[in-house]
């Protein structure tokens, strides 16, 4: 997706060896730039971590905690990171307090298992690039077959790209560990944190097991988006925030459904997109989700419909196309009218404005400060919500399972 923040377009040399953390210079205002100022105190963790791995073993460190670095590092929107500095915003947080470095630490801790996430997402789906690099299983298996080392450099970089993955992992998990906040938050915290871990595994699973199944539940596909997306990307970095500033329950509650509905809406979108979108804008080809039969709202609600008003043609040539990987242009233009012909398209985008909608109410119930409202609306594309053809917003720029 090269002109997201996870693109897997574009090209740059590959990484050949440790390369030194950059200077790191003053922070930049987080209410302005928050995700400079989450880069930032990533990087300054990350510059620690380094060091450890150093200590432990040069070869380990420049193998695989470098590449970790890198990547983490290397392009992003921050959009998790974002979502957790307003919601810690929203619960009065002061940046010219003693807890801003905590609310920006949370977002670095989020950027870490999102690399995490990036870093295995791409062995799964066996994807080239990430963020304008080769991935990093491809590029450890070039690193080990330029090398000359025995045994099968494929088979050595998945694996060597899982245990990056695992190291990103871990180091998420001792920077949230380390937050300073009084006990209690902390305990609510890791609950938090906990859930999150939890649910985004279950979402990738429970996406690549519809895949294995063929399901077509509405219902079903909903559920991934909540898991995968929703949870992941905007309501439990909301909380995170939220909790961390000390927000009162009515606060967290109103945060937290407004996310929901949002991140919803915002894995909707990117399905459309998927199928609609102009691959020069949204950084990944069109039709991609189709190929790999993924259970996305938008096929699910395009077969219930054929089904209801008995249309055989229609049905027939969504069952031809979903999960057929040689699908051509030709058979994918078909394969938009039919979503057009059923009313799939208009059923989805109205869902999406619907749930925009929802989001946008509870974010009026929160009565947040104008600040935090303001750039709360526009992370979740609210300000796009009266029109329902809208594609571009700053969630919708983001991957949302990278």
């Amino acid at each position: 997706m090269p002109s997201n923040s996870d693109g897997r377009a574009g090209h740059q040399p590959t990484l050949s060896g440790p390369s030194r953390p950059t200077p790191v210079g003053a922070c930049p205002d987080p209410d302005s730039d928050t995700a400079r100022a989450v880069e930032r105190a990533l990087g300054l963790y990350l510059e620690e971590r380094l060091l450890e791995a150093e200590a432990i073993d040069t070869q380990f460190a420049k193998d695989v905690a470098e590449r970790v670095r890198s990547l983490a590092l290397r392009g992003g929107k921050r959009l998790r990171a974002q979502f957790a500095w307003w919601g810690w915003r929203a619960s009065g947080g002061d940046v010219a307090g003693p807890g801003m470095q905590s609310a920006l630490r949370l977002g670095a801790a989020l950027e870490l298992i999102q690399t995490c996430a990036l870093i295995h997402d791409d062995v799964m789906d066996g994807s080239s690039l990430r963020r304008g690099a080769p991935s990093l299983h491809v590029d450890f298996a070039t690193d080990h077959m330029r090398s000359g080392l025995r045994g099968d450099h494929v088979a050595h970089g998945r694996a060597s790209a899982i245990l990056a993955g695992d190291l990103a992992l871990a180091w998420a998990d001792d920077l949230v560990a380390d937050i300073e906040a009084d006990t209690p938050t902390r305990k609510r915290i890791l609950a938090l944190w906990r859930s999150m871990r939890a649910e985004m595994v279950a979402g990738q699973y429970l996406d690549m097991y519809a895949q294995a199944d063929s399901s077509s539940s509405q219902d079903r596909a909903l559920h991934i988006a909540l898991l995968k997306t929703s949870l992941y990307t905007v309501e439990r970095p909301l909380a995170l925030g939220a909790v961390l500033g000390g927000a009162d329950e009515g606060t967290i509650s109103a945060l937290r459904s407004a996310g929901r509905s949002a991140g919803i809406a915002f894995q909707l979108r990117d399905d459309l997109l998927g199928v609609f979108g102009d691959p020069s804008e949204t950084g990944k080809p069109v039709g991609e989700d189709i190929r790999s039969g993924k259970l996305t709202y938008l096929t699910a609600t395009a077969r219930s419909l054929s089904e209801s008003t008995g249309d055989a043609n229609s049905r027939s040539a969504l069952s031809r196309a979903i999960g057929n990987p040689e699908i051509s242009d030709a058979d994918l233009n078909r394969l938009r009218e039919i979503l057009e012909r059923t009313g799939a398209q208009g059923r989805t985008e109205a869902e999406i404005y619907r749930l925009l909608s929802h989001s946008e109410e509870e974010l009026f119930r929160a009565s947040l400060p104008s600040l935090v409202s303001r750039h709360l609306s526009t992370l979740m594309g609210i300000s796009k919500r009266t029109s329902r053809t809208a594609t571009t917003s700053p969630m919708e720029q983001h991957s949302s399972a990278k």
